[in-house]
């Protein structure tokens, strides 16, 4: 008897941040001018890029990892961690000597609600020649996932190579910029929250969800995943809308969960494009 055949995952190539989160869990977020006191204190390793690396890791893709770390302690740890999720770093640009690794600044209040400030470091020196670079790591995988922790300009030509080899553009628009506008023409697959869907379709944050959802698929990408947190999300295909409801969970920490949620959508989403290219 044949025993049968288990399809391979879809293999994704993740262009995008790297950081160290420094977390501060505290009763309430703070109000400007606003001094609170917090509970404790942690580091945790982050960046959207990093982060959706992980996430499609554990859903048993093939992954790589193309951003830049500084050379001090957080960018070696990072490195091996990331390292041990079994995430090819080959591709990893060179270690920055004279940039630190990015940071990012987290108060999560007792709700899991949170606040989050980036300094970038050295996910900013990514340049479209670094991009270029590694467009063999890009091509060879059948998902590029990007997002907008890093230069524009390299996020724009991963978008170029990975689009001339035919392979499946994922873009995660965060933080929303008005200059991104540009390369959804080049994606696929748009993910993106409430705010974000309103600062790149030029709308106000209260314009209804499947509205807003409609503005950016007008734009450029033919499908557009707008998440509403625990209202689920709305997704938009060639212009036809659709809810679709979420697992009801008691929240303990909302850092990173859109990110979790991209990583894995990328790998299914490469499995759907697999298919249409047979």
């Amino acid at each position: 008897m044949n025993e049968p055949q288990v399809e391979e995952l879809p293999s994704v190539c993740v262009v995008g941040s790297v950081n160290m989160d420094l977390v501060v869990r505290a009763p309430k977020i703070p109000s400007p001018g606003e001094t609170v006191m917090g509970r404790s204190f942690e580091t945790f390793p982050g960046g959207k890029g990093a982060n959706q690396a992980v996430a499609a890791a554990r859903m048993g893709a093939r992954v790589s990892l193309v951003g830049c770390i500084g050379n001090e302690a957080h960018g070696q740890q990072l490195a091996q961690l990331l390292h041990s999720e079994g995430i090819n770093l080959s591709h990893m640009l060179q270690r920055r000597d004279k940039t630190p690794t990015g940071m990012a600044l987290i108060t999560v209040d007792d709700s899991g609600e949170n606040t989050i400030v980036v300094a970038p470091g050295a996910n900013a020196t990514l340049t479209a020649k670094d991009i270029e670079d590694a467009a063999g790591v890009i091509a060879s995988h059948d998902v590029l996932l990007m997002q907008l922790e890093t230069p524009i300009e390299a996020v724009a030509a991963a978008a170029k190579i990975a689009r001339s080899a035919g392979k499946a553009v994922i873009l995660n628009a965060s933080p929303a910029l008005p200059q991104a506008r540009d390369v959804l023409k080049m994606c696929d697959l748009l993910v993106v929250n409430r705010t974000e869907a309103a600062t790149l379709g030029g709308l106000e944050t209260y314009t209804e969800p499947g509205r807003l959802a409609l503005r950016l698929a007008e734009i450029g990408p033919p499908t557009v995943v707008l998440t509403l947190g625990s209202q689920g999300a709305i997704v938009a295909h060639r212009g036809r809308p659709r809810r679709v409801a979420t697992l009801p969970v008691k929240a303990v920490d909302a850092v990173g969960a859109g990110d979790a949620f991209t990583g894995a959508l990328a790998v299914g989403y490469g499995g759907i494009h697999q298919g249409v290219r047979r």
